[in-house]
């Protein structure tokens, strides 16, 4: 989280991994706790009860100042998630109705994998998927008309050889495409969606291929966001270095898709007459004015000659300077985004929790 706290790239953070030696009735509940103390860019988190949901909002209550403005600008969000194929378990349901009563967006969410727990065409994938989903929708909506709910379905399909959810497959990029367009244009729910994934099991070239891939072709599609990010191995494995280097993706496709403006000022016909035929822009000042915001200027993208140092060569190396990175900006104190009344609430509650769980 201190990592979160520090890198540009990320704009929202749950918890990307969870403390085991915290008992499991209570661990949502001090989780989120310790989020809400680390940083302000705040997503959502899982509950897995009922129990969870009263003081996890709670929680969130503290940090925003009242109920009323948590749910104007909620965080800490979870979701309910079918098990599919069609299912929808009690306690599911349970948490997926803790939220719509406390007025929270919510979604349900469906993972369809083809092959396995859905049929093996992406159409009939999306299908079962995008049932499980409005099934949500209409639960939410039997309890609560002024329910404000989505539809998510994140689809893939099941490797054949070991029974895995292909996170990062060629085939899942259409795929990912087509829910983006389905949820944000058919449904009119303009959503992110699953990106920044890999099946890689440590940060190589097959890692960022796959990454950047299925962060760019989703936001091409519609996406308004991607994630989760930081993680390998079919997003069972957390790696602080790949976090340092899914931020720097997550920049680099942010600023390819950005585009650029065409206006008199822009184009600057007065200094295209000034330099004139076979002359150099290098040395003006509007170049000096412009060039930072113009170009994608990171250590990660550097554009450099062939050097002839390979020792020096092998230290740019991307997982090493991503570690390094990584290394620096967690020895830095950084300090929590709430006042100390507020922590000391907040402690105040899990406390609470902690007694009434355990």
């Amino acid at each position: 989280l201190r990592l979160v706290a520090q890198l540009d790239g990320i704009t929202h953070s749950g918890i990307p991994v969870a403390a085991q030696d915290v008992p499991l009735p209570i661990r949502p509940v001090k989780m989120a706790a310790e989020l809400v103390k680390a940083t302000d860019k705040l997503g959502g988190i899982e509950a897995l009860t009922p129990f969870d949901v009263e003081y996890i909002m709670r929680i969130g209550e503290v940090v925003r100042g009242s109920r009323e403005e948590l749910r104007r600008r909620p965080i800490l969000v979870g979701y309910a998630e079918a098990k599919t194929p069609l299912i929808i378990d009690r306690n599911m349901c349970d948490v997926f109705l803790a939220y719509i009563k406390h007025k929270m967006p919510q979604s349900l969410d469906t993972m369809p994998n083809g092959g396995a727990t859905a049929p093996v065409h992406p159409a009939g994938t999306f299908a079962l998927g995008v049932a499980e989903t409005l099934g949500g929708l209409v639960l939410a909506y039997a309890v609560d008309p002024d329910a404000c709910v989505t539809v998510d379905v994140t689809p893939s399909l099941c490797d054949m050889a070991t029974g895995i959810f292909r996170y990062a497959g060629a085939e899942r990029v259409s795929m990912l495409g087509a829910r983006v367009q389905m949820i944000s244009e058919y449904y009119g729910c303009p959503s992110g969606v699953h990106g920044g994934k890999t099946d890689a099991l440590v940060p190589d070239v097959r890692c960022g291929v796959e990454k950047g891939i299925s962060m760019l072709v989703p936001v091409l599609c519609g996406a308004i966001g991607f994630g989760t990010v930081g993680h390998l191995e079919n997003a069972v494995t957390f790696s602080p270095a790949q976090l340092v280097m899914d931020s720097e993706i997550a920049q680099y496709v942010r600023r390819a898709v950005r585009g650029f403006e065409v206006t008199d000022d822009a184009i600057n016909f007065d200094l295209i007459k000034k330099v004139g035929i076979g002359g150099n822009y290098l040395a003006e000042e509007d170049t000096a004015a412009r060039f930072r915001d113009i170009m994608h200027l990171s250590p990660f993208f550097r554009v450099e000659p062939w050097g002839a140092d390979v020792r020096a060569d092998e230290a740019r190396r991307w997982e090493k300077r991503a570690a390094e990175k990584a290394r620096e900006l967690l020895k830095n104190d950084v300090p929590s985004p709430l006042s100390d009344d507020q922590v000391r609430e907040i402690d105040r509650i899990v406390a609470e929790a902690e007694k009434k769980a355990l």
